[in-house]
């Protein structure tokens, strides 16, 4: 995980102080590539602890489709209820964009727009096993209709696949990256996605390109980042996956193995 290390060192030495929206203060850059090859290990951050547990339940709780915290997979990842409302709901959030995205058609015969509901992951999975060349197979969470429906417009906004050579790479563009706290958070869960596809549809997961906008370290989080500078990268630890369909897929069926990692670092939530 250098990589990632190269982003925390850089936003140190070059990043601009710049408000936000939090009123925490940040170092921000903009524009900032990584690639991590799956084929090299599972890239789960090794210089601190990461809760994969509440990594997987996260993700498993997009793919439902799922809005609220009060779902039995939310509870295990709480850092959602600080935007929640009274009901624990948060609006069109991520997974019920990726599942159930609205569209509206004009229907010739009722003479009038008719709600559909269209499911982004479904479509990929078709579009990886039916068309493999195409450059379309894209996944939105950015629904500009519903921005002000969410109790946090989507930061990880969209994602695009890519196969070549029996090998399945995933882009994920993300619009504003929190490193200290939330980047080893979604590389780790994007690469789990990615690595599920692969699975259903026969491929070998390859790599991960994650593309980021505002790249930012809140200014309380410095100290946490130097220490962990000062820690040495172990070795990657490798992901297991039951042989079952993205989409049916639990916690049980997901786990990872051989995962050495130094002491967990609490970084503080900027909310």
């Amino acid at each position: 995980m250098k990589q990632y290390l190269d982003l925390a060192r850089y936003i140190l030495e070059h990043g601009e102080e710049k408000s936000d929206r939090t009123g925490t203060g940040t170092l921000s850059v903009f524009g900032y590539q990584t690639k991590y090859d799956l084929r090299e290990g599972f890239p789960l951050l090794t210089t601190k602890k990461v809760l994969f547990p509440a990594v997987v339940y996260e993700l498993l709780w997009f793919l439902r489709g799922a809005t609220n915290v009060n779902d039995d997979l939310a509870e295990h990842t709480p850092i959602w209820n600080a935007w929640a409302d009274e009901n624990g709901e948060l609006g069109p959030i991520y997974g019920y964009q990726w599942r159930n995205w609205e569209q509206f058609r004009w229907d010739e015969d009722k003479r009038a727009y008719q709600k559909r509901h269209v499911d982004q992951i479904s479509q990929a999975i078709t579009m990886i096993k039916s068309n493999p060349a195409s450059r379309r197979i894209i996944v939105s969470a950015w629904n500009v209709a519903d921005i002000d429906r969410m109790a946090l417009p989507p930061c990880h906004a969209f994602f695009q696949f890519y196969v070549i050579n029996g090998r399945l790479d995933c882009q994920l563009y993300q619009r504003s990256a929190d490193v200290a706290l939330g980047v080893p958070f979604n590389i780790a869960s994007y690469a789990l996605l990615m690595s599920m596809m692969a699975k259903e549809c026969g491929l070998t997961p390859g790599i991960f390109v994650h593309t980021l906008g505002d790249a930012h370290l809140y200014l309380n989080h410095l100290d946490g980042i130097r220490e962990q500078l000062t820690r040495q990268p172990k070795s990657l630890p490798q992901l297991e996956l039951a042989d079952k369909s993205v989409l049916e897929m639990a916690f049980d069926d997901i786990r990872v193995v051989n995962y050495q990692h130094d002491n967990f670092i609490k970084f503080p939530i900027a909310v």
